[in-house]
Formats: C-alpha cells, sequence, structure tokens
C-alpha cells in the first residue's frame, strides 16, 4: 500500500490514479471540503482515504502495510500570510513523515518547489548540497518552507541522521493540467 499525502489535489490524484491503476492499493490523505475537489478521486479505486489530522494515528495503527510515502500534501498558495500554518503544514508534517519513513524504513518521496529558487538568482541548478541550498532566496513563506525542509534534508543526510532507504524531492515548475479545475 503507497499512501499518496495530498492524494485529492492536482499532483496527488494523478500520481493516485496511476498507481492504482498499476495494481497498487491506494491510501490518499487530503482534505475534501465542500468543494469538488472529490471528483479528482472520483474515478480511483482507494484502499482508504485518511483526514491529515489522522494520519499520524493511521500510521500507527496501519503503517505496516505501508511500502512507501509520497507527500504531494502542503499549503501550496504562494499567497498564504499564515506563515506559522505554512510551517506546520509544509515544514513539520514533511518532517514526521521524512522521520517515519526513516524509522520504518520506508522510501519518501515529496515535493519540494521551483518556489526554493527564489527570482533564480543563483540559477536553476539541482545541488541538493547544503553550500548551493543556502545560496537560494526564495520570495514567499510558501517556498521558503519547502527551502526550510529541502535545507533540513541536507543536514540530516551529511550528518548522518536516520533517512528512509530510497527518497527524493521534486522541484515542481508550474505545473498544470487534468484535476486542478477546483482552484478555478
Amino acid at each position: 500500500m503507497i499512501v499518496v499525502t495530498g492524494g485529492a489535489g492536482f499532483i496527488g490524484s494523478n500520481i493516485a490514479s496511476a498507481l492504482a491503476a498499476g495494481g497498487r492499493r491506494v491510501v490518499a490523505v487530503d482534505r475534501l471540503r465542500s468543494g469538488g475537489k472529490w471528483r479528482n478521486l472520483a474515478k480511483t479505486e482507494l484502499h482508504d482515504l485518511v483526514a491529515p489530522e489522522a494520519l499520524d494515528r493511521w500510521l500507527e495503527a496501519e503503517g505496516r502495510g505501508v511500502e512507501a510515502i509520497v507527500h504531494m500534501g502542503a499549503i501550496s498558495s504562494t499567497t498564504e500570510t499564515d506563515a506559522d500554518l505554512i510551517v506546520e503544514t509544509n515544514f513539520r508534517t514533511s518532517w514526521r513523515l521524512w522521520s517515519w519513513c526513516a524509522r520504518h524504513e520506508r522510501p519518501f518521496v515529496y515535493a519540494s518547489s521551483a518556489a526554493t529558487y527564489g527570482d533564480g538568482t543563483e540559477g536553476f541548478v539541482d545541488d541538493g548540497s547544503i553550500g548551493a541550498l543556502a545560496k537560494l532566496r526564495p520570495l514567499n513563506a510558501y517556498g521558503w518552507s519547502k527551502h526550510l525542509f529541502d535545507r533540513r534534508v541536507a543536514r540530516a543526510v551529511e550528518s548522518g541522521e536516520p533517512r528512509p532507504p530510497q527518497w527524493a524531492g521534486l522541484k515542481f515548475f508550474n505545473v498544470y493540467g487534468p484535476n486542478e479545475y477546483h482552484k478555478g
């Protein structure tokens, strides 16, 4: 079973759909609220659908069957102004999932962002070293929160802290396509 956070969002729902179509059991983690976001999952067979605030408890109860976590869940609005909420959602939740995967030896894939590059003055090089990341200057709280996590991962790897057996951070640039209509 593969856990996909942000599973009803644009990227997460497409990942969930592809995994399910390939015969994998998928657990989507998301809030559906009152909009039409549920439509993104309507054609996908799910093993379970979990609210983000229930994920830690769910992993404690069901985690033995988890093969990997694909973490696409985040506050992705570049105009969100509640920095405490952004840090809790985009940094601390990411670190909890990273740590869970490290403890349970499960692969971890997470959404970083091209917003971590800031205005591009330092280029768009995929150098995850501590020194290269230190040069980047995100322009908003969203980009900064993703950058904060990238830097935490780099520090953990360099210092030999426990880490997932395989991991990757994906820096998406201006994505758009099927299942994004819920954003208007």
